[in-house]
């Protein structure tokens, strides 16, 4: 690494070629990229690169102090060990240069309501999924926002739980993570959706869940998802359809909230056989473009699907 960076080295945007090494964009970033770059229908965004964490600890020696801290910790010591590598990371001035420009990509964006979302470089290999172990900030509005959560996903990934995590797959001493930044969507459906079904390993056949509003509906376990298995051709075998009472939906001075649904809609199917056929069609795309099966977050807004995640279904 050379001692000196041009702060404008450390963002990446979803169609640079770069953008697609999980090294300097993380496994969330990397794949954004690719599905961007492939001319997939993806919430546009860049990325900041995982080396800014590393130049940002660099400041007062606080990489090697974080390192130390977490190194040698015993499992009983390792709550009090990551919230004191937190502390570091808050209080850590940005590398010279880095917050203007975040806030010009931010502005090349539009300057309206984004997702922060954390992108670890371990994250999502097939052997070792980190997915959900640091955090994402939805529906962030202003410049002073952003920056703030970009730093709070840099200190999600000292959190107990995500130091936990990394400790037992013996990758403590890796300190890289990237953060994205894109447009956030106001969906009116989400879900994810698993190209094989990942109980039963039938390669024949696709499982979808799918909520009203947000997907983070499902991640907080407060709505039960429909459930639904369709052929490789998007033909409906099975559904189960959830009564939902709920939804979470972008709040209009940001962030998020939960909104209650009218009977006929928390009641009604979320996904219409027309819109399954759409997100089978889709895995089979995902399938051939990364050359295996997939686990994939999806969301329709407006009745056009996107993609927020795609990544390789873990054992």
């Amino acid at each position: 690494m050379k001692s000196w960076v041009d702060a404008s080295e450390l963002i990446s945007w979803f169609d640079d070629a770069a953008c697609e090494d999980p090294e300097i964009a993380g496994g969330k970033g990397a794949s954004l990229a690719r599905l961007q770059r492939a001319g997939l229908p993806v919430p546009y965004g860049f990325v900041v690169r995982a080396e800014a964490l590393v130049r940002t600890l660099e400041s007062g020696e606080r990489h090697r102090r974080v390192s130390g801290l977490l190194e040698d910790a015993s499992p009983d010591a390792l709550p009090a060990r990551a919230k004191d590598a937190q502390a570091l990371v808050m209080e850590a001035p940005l590398v010279s240069g880095l917050d203007s420009e975040v806030v010009r990509a931010y502005e090349r964006l539009g300057e309206g309501a984004v997702a922060v979302r954390s992108s670890a470089c371990a994250e999502d290999s097939e052997t070792a999924s980190f997915a959900g172990q640091q955090d994402t900030f939805l529906n962030v509005r202003g410049s002073t926002a952003v920056l703030a959560s970009v730093r709070r996903c840099w200190a999600s990934f000292f959190s107990e739980r995500a130091v936990f995590y990394r400790s037992r797959k013996g990758s403590l001493g890796d300190l890289r993570m990237a953060v994205v930044v894109q447009r956030q969507l106001a969906p009116e459906k989400s879900g994810v959706m698993f190209t094989v079904d990942p109980v039963r390993r039938r390669r024949d056949q696709m499982v979808i869940e799918a909520v009203q509003g947000l997907g983070e509906s499902v991640v907080s376990g407060m709505v039960t998802p429909d459930h639904y298995i369709v052929s490789r051709e998007g033909e409906l075998k099975r559904a189960q359809v959830s009564t939902q009472t709920l939804a979470i939906v972008a709040a209009a001075q940001g962030g998020v909230q939960e909104v209650a649904l009218d009977p006929a809609v928390g009641g009604a199917r979320v996904l219409s056989d027309g819109e399954l056929a759409d997100l089978a069609q889709m895995g089979s795309k995902l399938e051939e473009l990364f050359g295996s099966p997939q686990d994939v977050e999806w969301a329709f807004e407006n009745e056009r699907l996107y993609l927020l995640q795609s990544r390789p279904v873990t054992a």
